[in-house]
């Protein structure tokens, strides 16, 4: 039997990286995802900032994120209604960042992993929504620590 895999929504920022850097982290959760270890999840809002930012600061590398999306069959979530956006509104005022975090509650994941410390990994304490936030990092410590736990 094999285990389930971990729900994963990721924010624009990791999409980012995972283009800039094939050796990060943000790249690893898409290896681990072709390999059937996590299930990985992104919002309409999600894939429209990467398109914009990927076209604006590294066109030319527009082509790998449409292959590492195919590759890690990444999954969409549906759009989050009004009344949504304004309640992920109380965590995080930022309009754009709202939107997204609604995304990702709508997605229902086990995490929620960005690189924003302005709007996100520096306020996850004060977040109530029942997912785990973090970095590339933090997941993939996570994934390891759950082979060695006996």
């Amino acid at each position: 039997m094999h285990p389930k895999s971990l729900r994963v929504f990721l924010d624009t920022s990791v999409l980012f990286a995972a283009i800039l850097s094939p050796t990060g982290g943000s790249r690893r959760l898409f290896q681990l995802a072709e390999a059937g270890v996590l299930h990985l999840l992104v919002g309409p809002t999600v894939l429209r900032e990467a398109d914009e930012v990927v076209r604006r600061k590294a066109s030319s590398s527009r082509p790998l994120l449409v292959q590492l999306l195919d590759a890690a069959r990444v999954g969409t979530s549906l759009l989050p209604t009004k009344i949504q956006v304004e309640s992920a509104r109380q965590y995080v005022r930022y309009a754009p960042d709202a939107r997204v975090l609604a995304e990702a509650i709508c997605a229902d994941p086990d995490w929620f992993i960005t690189l924003d410390k302005k709007h996100f990994l520096n306020k996850k304490r004060e977040f109530r929504i029942g997912i785990a936030i973090g970095t590339p990092g933090d997941l993939i410590q996570s994934i390891k620590q759950s082979f060695y736990l006996p």
